[in-house]
């Protein structure tokens, strides 16, 4: 593999005089970037912008453009609360986007020279994905309906149950899982696609009709999964058309369908058991591409990178020695190389695979890389790390001339101080090299010694790369006088399949012997940490792991933090939703290998608890269910530790509203003062 280019500079240049340390309140300032979209001709983008709105408790999003040279930044749609998704007509004069202004999340139209904004759609559902046409005369979108019913009596049964509520009963009532997933209770609606004419006069054609299964996917999916062959003639999207394993399987297959619906969808990946997405035409249409990963039921496998000649040829595998799992495709403009970005030693890059050799060539290295486009002769990409947020930049094909695009939030950052970051690795579990990062606090003074906030990651095949986290900010902490210390401990992504399938059966092992090597070797590099002033927080993964070190590794830390944590992993596999994940973390189910489930629980360590301890949890958390967040706040308060519980009802596995993200910060801030 071949290097062509280090990492871009950032967008601003920072004074060392600057008015304050970074805190919370200015990270939920931030505007942010995201999904460019680049017009047919390659000169304009547009993309969308974010902004938190305090008073409304929400974030607000409008569409904006910029020129494919950095000229012209403007505000094309008023200010809304859920504009998203914009696309481009094939002529390059009109986006489209969606936005529930109407009352409903309806596609709305408006011409890139500026103007009132018209609506499109007028459905009676929620329309939640869109894609257009090669020729511009109809839309791909998705809502949700029941299998058996089109848009207009899925809305009339809807209607029908919430009368039947206002009389009672009001139950649930359901013959398989999924009873519930991510934030959401589930009522028997499917995410399908439909066709309508773009200037409407027909009715939606349901393109997945009958299909127990959703596209786009269930709970992350979006327009990225809508693949249009370049004739306008088929769909390709992914679905789980699993049925009544749906709850315990991974096993999404690529689907191809008339795009007026006149025969079935055909399975196009029926032999491999595991996930296929992402279906990406070559510009000729003689080839479709896809990620697929190979081992059943597992959600953390290397996605691969596959190729087909359209519409019968064999499938065969770009590279499958690189050591990689891709995360997005894009095709150059002649269909030889594809564009992909992935996780890579801490940071996520980009990179350029030769189609017919599979050689694999780094394009962008530093930080990480977001959504790459073509607009001409170059690529445009978002572009953040650790001390600035996504802002867009375009380099050659090769990687080579980086150029920054925007600088939405270039002033802002001229007033805040950030920590200095580096990245640093240490021998961890059997010797291996283990990588991590360090953030110092935001007014360095080498003479002073600080205490340190140990942040551990979720997942667990997870990261705490070269990013700009809002949520989980290293320099949030670094602002408040802390230095940070992140380990991409065994199990990690973007170090090889092998290091990340490492923490299977071994929860407790491996990562937190790579923990406590990390730590002790952070400690002993950088004089100015006060190794007695230590603070252990993590969320999801990271919050069993705090659950687990309190009764493993008691005797370092002067207080914790866990948030929507385990402790429990035997009664955890009864009370989630998606089991395919504890079923293969740990081989099997609790009624097959008990052992398995009982070795690494920290329920059995409770005897041992004594750091003082917040305790946070979401109620709309239903991956890991408050239950478990308050079982570990009675055994801590049953056995005299300082403790305190925060629960935010309206909250999923993320606390995402600003109000409540304050909170949080300000709550978690105030108990490492408090100890630390």
């Amino acid at each position: 593999m071949t290097t062509t280019s280090e990492r871009p500079a950032g967008a601003a240049s920072r004074d060392p005089a600057a008015a304050h340390p970074f805190n919370v309140h200015d990270m939920l300032a931030m505007d942010r970037l995201s999904d460019p979209q680049v017009s047919p001709d390659g000169t304009l983008v547009a993309f969308l912008v974010s902004r938190t709105d305090l008073e409304g408790d929400c974030r607000r999003a409008d569409v904006w453009l910029v020129g494919a040279d950095g000229s012209g930044l403007r505000r094309l749609t008023a200010h809304d609360a859920g504009v998203r998704n914009p696309r481009w007509t094939p002529d390059g004069r009109t986006l489209l986007f969606l936005s529930p202004r109407s009352g409903s999340s309806q596609v709305w139209r408006i011409p890139v020279g500026g103007g009132e904004s018209q609506p499109v759609t007028s459905l009676p559902l929620d329309v939640g994905a869109f894609v257009i046409t090669p020729d511009g005369a109809r839309l791909v979108l998705a809502m949700n309906v029941y299998p058996d019913a089109d848009a207009a009596e899925t809305r009339r049964r809807l209607d029908e149950a919430a009368e039947r509520r206002k009389k009672g009963p009001d139950a649930r009532v359901y013959d398989q899982l999924f009873v519930r997933h991510w934030d959401e209770w589930m009522d028997g609606r499917r995410s399908h696609l439909f066709v309508v004419p773009l200037e409407g006069g027909d009715e939606p054609v349901d393109l997945m009709r009958g299909m127990d299964a959703d596209c786009p996917s269930r709970p992350f999916g979006g327009p990225e999964e809508i693949a249009l062959h370049p004739d306008g003639r088929t769909v390709v999207f992914p679905a789980r058309d699993a049925g009544r394993e749906e709850a315990w399987s991974t096993n999404f297959d690529l689907f191809a369908v008339p795009i007026d619906g006149s025969a079935p969808p055909l399975n196009l990946t029926p032999t491999n058991p595991a996930w296929d997405t992402l279906p990406a035409f070559s510009p000729d249409g003689r080839s479709l591409a896809w990620l697929a990963m190979q081992t059943p039921g597992y959600e953390a496998d290397r996605f691969g990178i596959w190729v087909r000649s359209w519409p019968d040829g064999a499938a065969r595998e770009i590279a499958p020695d690189w050591d990689r799992s891709a995360s997005s495709l894009l095709w150059s403009a002649d269909g030889k190389t594809l564009y992909v970005t992935a996780q890579d030693l801490g940071r996520t890059a980009l990179f350029a695979v030769d189609v017919a050799s599979g050689r694999v060539t780094r394009l962008i290295a530093g930080g990480t890389v977001r959504t790459p486009a073509l607009a001409g002769d170059r690529l445009v990409f978002g572009y953040e790390d650790l001390s600035t947020p996504t802002e867009l930049r375009s380099a050659k094909l090769d990687g080579s001339d980086v150029r920054e695009l925007t600088h939405v939030n270039g002033e802002r950052l001229t007033t805040m101080r950030f920590g200095e970051t580096e990245q640093m690795t240490f021998a961890g579990w059997n010797g291996e090299t283990v990588h991590a990062w360090v953030v110092k606090p935001a007014d360095f003074d080498p003479k002073r010694r600080y205490p340190v906030a140990f942040l551990i990651h979720g997942g667990p095949q997870g990261s705490f790369p070269d990013h700009f986290h809002y949520r989980w900010n290293a320099q949030v902490y670094a602002g408040a006088g802390y230095g940070v210390i992140m380990v991409d401990f065994h199990g990690s992504t973007g170090y090889g399949q092998a290091f990340c399938d490492s923490i299977q059966k071994d929860w407790g092992g491996k990562p937190l012997e790579d923990l406590q090597r990390g730590l002790a070797a952070a400690l002993e590099k950088y004089a100015w940490m006060d190794g007695t002033r230590v603070s252990a927080l993590g969320a999801s993964y990271g919050g069993f792991m705090v659950n687990w070190i309190a009764g493993n590794w008691p005797d370092c830390f002067k207080c914790m933090v866990s948030h929507d944590g385990g402790l429990d992993e035997r009664a955890g596999y009864f009370d989630t939703e998606e089991l395919w994940f504890p079923e293969r973390e740990y081989g099997g189910t609790p009624w097959e290998v008990p052992e398995a489930y009982e070795k690494h629980s920290p329920i059995h360590h409770v005897h041992k608890w004594k750091t003082p301890m917040l305790v946070i949890h979401g109620g709309r958390d239903f991956r890991l269910p408050e239950t478990q967040g308050m079982m570990v706040f009675t055994a801590l308060q049953r056995r005299g530790v300082p403790s305190r519980f925060i629960h935010f009802p309206g909250e999923n596995h993320w606390v995402l509203k600003p109000r409540n993200s304050i909170f949080w910060h300000e709550s978690v801030l105030e108990w490492l003062a408090r100890w630390t």
